[in-house]
């Protein structure tokens, strides 16, 4: 991957496409900027609309996910709603870039039909990408008419799930081919406009639905096995870190880590669902992840000493973990996470792939004998990561650096080991992909993988769980209020095919459905 320090300041893409005056005023001229263009381009749309799809905004937008994952816990004030399982509504803002997608197209019709291919390939990847995670939000959502409100149709038809993830397959597949006959474009301020790191990128992604469909693995309308084993055989999955689709943040005003002098930190608490199993291995990402607490330290323990992390139950009644706050008695942010450089943000990556690759191994879907292989890839490429993207520095790792040689030595211990039953394998592959994706991946993946398999397992509290039934995980989100305003004839008939016409918490969508 070609990284490169991003741009974060907003892209002014004006009113494009929306029609312009009959007749201009002598205002207009005394108004232009003559040394400027007027004319928005293909590369300042791709810069727009790729962006969009990485930028996650600051203060506590960017632990939301982590919340639901239960990877941390809050203390400010009262209960987070992501915390404890209450989700709301959508917004279907999704579909504002997908527009913009199509109107880098259009900008780009006088390149090359190379640069073309890769704009192409880029405009698929994005709507596949940003609605694919709305569908597993609600379910059935619009995908076919998707792009129709340019075109005057505001109140579109909704696909079902199944139609939903058939079309974003086939859309990656056609990404795949465009960025294999594209050429180098511009405006791509994440893996500088190369077409084959995003075919790399659209590869990992379409094993990602592929591995959230393992419900669906029979159905022959989908070819789930077959279109998986294909991917895995093509010869363009990422290899290194260095393919990841990534957000790098750098010492510069509009560039820097979210959590950089950010007030809000002072409320995050590690939970003990990331800390315990992090300790059961005597794993060092734990000396990475976490600042040692203010309770240990004063009573005698180094920041070196296992016995000084301290992690939060996510699940307990919010007023006891403000206390245990108030005691010092859980972990914040390792410092290095409050730096301005901070550490790049990963949303499809190499770790990812390759634990997407175990699961499928251990499901039959590729070599079965490979599953341990791919397992052990996946934390290796975790622990380098967390190395190559900390300083040396006693501060950012209490005196248990990530090494070579530690790594080699962690993978080589028993306890992690997969043992060939399948439901303890899948655990342990969960489970470390969740241990790897603290504060990366802001996407909701962890809660998903235990929406559909069980793992990572997460704590659930009847007395603080906030989901209308308080016995279970919520498992979907609920349409947008504007849907129901101005498109309620397709939106209700949605409803009312998938869940009886109930827009409910607990509803189950068709994908995970037996």
């Amino acid at each position: 991957m070609k990284i490169k320090h991003i741009i974060l300041a907003a892209v002014a893409i004006g009113s494009v496409g929306m029609g312009t005056t009959s007749c201009t005023s002598k205002f207009d001229d005394y108004n232009t900027n003559q040394d400027a263009t007027t004319k928005v381009t293909p590369a300042m749309l791709a810069t727009s609309v790729i962006l969009n799809i990485m930028e996650l905004g600051r203060s506590k937008y960017f632990v939301y996910d982590n919340m639901l994952n239960k990877q941390i816990a809050w203390a400010e004030g009262g209960a987070e709603d992501d915390q404890y399982n209450k989700l709301g509504r959508v917004s279907y803002s999704a579909y504002t870039n997908i527009t913009d997608c199509q109107k880098m197209l259009l900008e780009a019709e006088s390149s090359t039909e190379a640069v073309q291919n890769s704009y192409k390939g880029l405009a698929k990847f994005i709507k596949a990408y940003q609605l694919f995670y709305l569908s597993m939000q609600v379910g059935d959502i619009p995908y076919s008419e998707s792009n129709g409100a340019e075109e005057g149709n505001i109140k579109p038809a909704y696909d079902t799930q199944k139609e939903v993830m058939a079309q974003i397959l086939n859309d990656l597949e056609e990404a795949q081919g465009f960025f294999a006959s594209g050429d180098d474009f511009d405006g791509d301020p994440i893996l500088g406009g190369d077409p084959e790191s995003w075919r790399k990128v659209a590869v990992a992604f379409e094993m990602k639905v592929l591995i959230n469909l393992s419900r669906k693995v029979n159905d022959s309308d989908l070819r789930v096995k077959e279109r998986f084993a294909q991917l895995a055989n093509g010869g363009h999955l990422m290899t290194s870190n260095a393919d990841n689709l990534q957000l790098v943040y750098s010492n510069t005003s509009g560039q820097l880590y979210p959590l950089y002098q950010n007030d809000h930190m002072q409320y995050l608490m590690i939970s003990s669902t990331l800390v315990d199993p992090l300790k059961r291995f005597n794993d060092y990402r734990l000396f990475y992840y976490a600042a040692p607490c203010d309770y240990a330290l004063s009573n005698g323990f180094s920041d070196t000493d296992w016995e000084a992390y301290m992690g939060i139950d996510p699940s307990a009644i919010q007023s006891e973990n403000n206390v245990l706050h108030g005691e010092g008695k859980d972990c914040g942010p390792n410092d290095r996470y409050l730096q301005p450089e901070g550490e790049p943000l990963i949303h499809i990556g190499y770790m990812e792939q390759n634990f997407i690759l175990a699961e499928a191994a251990l499901r039959n879907w590729i070599d079965p004998n490979k599953a341990s292989e791919y397992y052990k890839k996946g934390i290796r490429a975790s622990m380098e990561f967390i190395a190559d993207a900390t300083p040396d520095n006693e501060a950012y790792h209490h005196g248990h650096p990530i090494t070579a040689d530690y790594i080699d030595e962690y993978l080589g211990q028993a306890a992690i080991q997969l043992n060939g039953d399948f439901d303890h394998d899948l655990e342990m592959i969960l489970l470390q992909k969740y241990l790897g994706s603290y504060l990366q991946h802001p996407d909701n993946d962890c809660f998903y993988d235990n929406r559909r398999t069980g793992y990572p397992v997460l704590p659930l509290n009847p007395e603080s769980n906030m989901n209308t039934d308080p016995n279970k995980f919520p498992v979907r989100w609920m349409y947008p209020q504007s849907e129901l305003d101005y498109n309620k004839e397709n939106v209700q008939a949605a409803i009312d095919r998938q869940y009886n016409g109930n827009d409910d918490f607990n509803q189950v969508m068709w994908i995970l459905q037996n």
